[in-house]
């Protein structure tokens, strides 16, 4: 062995107080690694259990649970941006594009839904699915959070009465994504938000709470002025804004619209939500950095698809 891959090994080792002897002991009896172990393939591909006996359900399936992989792949670098003391232009754009490259996946993705699965079996699984919604998603919230103040994402009615003093309680009772479940007029929630809540409220809370001052908009704003004017920077984020809030929301509209509006006639989503108000952009205008857009283009938001 190289002997300096031999001291390198040592000291890697000694800096944790572990003898690199045993280490390489350990060596001796461990199986060289191969594709199907590393990717744990066979447990990937018994992760599919099939409510109804409709063949396009696994594609349904499959399909939601690539988006809560490539959704991961989304937050490991928007962590790697928020736990950085220092940040340089450079590195903030080629991670900006990174997370839109994933989003541009995921737009692209829906014709698996939209075109790949047959009206009539959707129809009837979909019935199975029932109240489970997919505004469940937690790693989608946790990505809003990540990207922006919490300010702009309280649903639209509600944000000229909330500032940023808000307690996070308060705050969280009125974000844009409470409309898919809840009566304002009554308040009352419907069961798909109240077990929503139970899960994950609490580690919303405490998520929220870091991401507040270190989601990716506080960021790029803490950033000198010269990199607060990188033309590149800018082109990225607003790729990023819009591609989220408009071209993956409408993507994801578009194909809900293909399966729930039959004949002139809207169907209630799985979760019970006035679903076309709730997604549709132009209603909420959900708008990551707005001080990236003009005036006009935010009036005109979600009105030009």
């Amino acid at each position: 062995m190289d002997s300096k891959i031999t001291d390198q090994l040592k000291d890697k080792y000694k800096a944790i107080d572990q003898d690199v002897e045993v280490h390489l002991e350990g060596l001796l009896h461990s199986k060289p690694i191969n594709y199907w172990d590393y990717i744990q393939t066979d447990a990937l591909l018994n992760l599919q259990v099939q409510r109804t006996v409709f063949p396009d359900e696994n594609v349904f399936i499959m399909y939601h649970q690539v988006t809560e992989l490539l959704f991961k792949m989304v937050l490991s670098e928007m962590a790697q941006i928020a736990e950085s003391a220092t940040i340089n232009t450079e590195t903030f754009t080629i991670k900006i594009m990174r997370i839109s490259r994933y989003f541009d996946v995921l737009t692209s993705s829906f014709s698996i839904m939209k075109d790949g699965m047959d009206v009539e079996q959707y129809n009837k699984f979909r019935t199975t699915l029932t109240p489970a919604s997919g505004f469940q998603s937690a790693q989608y919230r946790k990505i809003e959070f990540a990207s922006t103040e919490l300010i702009n994402l309280i649903d639209k009615r509600f944000r000229d009465t909330i500032d940023r003093n808000s307690t996070y309680e308060h705050a969280f009772e009125h974000l844009y994504w409470q409309a898919a479940g809840k009566d304002y007029k009554t308040g009352k929630k419907t069961y798909t938000l109240t077990a929503f809540e139970k899960r994950y409220k609490e580690e919303f809370i405490r998520f929220t709470k870091f991401y507040q001052h270190n989601n990716l908009w506080s960021k790029y704003k803490s950033l000198p002025k010269e990199g607060r004017s990188n033309k590149g920077l800018i082109e990225a984020m607003r790729h990023y804004d819009y591609t989220v809030n408009i071209k993956w929301v409408m993507a994801h509209y578009n194909t809900a619209n293909h399966y729930l509006n039959i004949g002139g006639k809207t169907t209630e989503a799985t979760g019970g939500s006035e679903w076309v108000k709730y997604m549709h952009p132009k209603y909420q205008k959900r708008i990551f950095f707005p001080d990236l857009w003009t005036d006009k283009e935010i009036a005109d938001w979600g009105t030009d698809v």
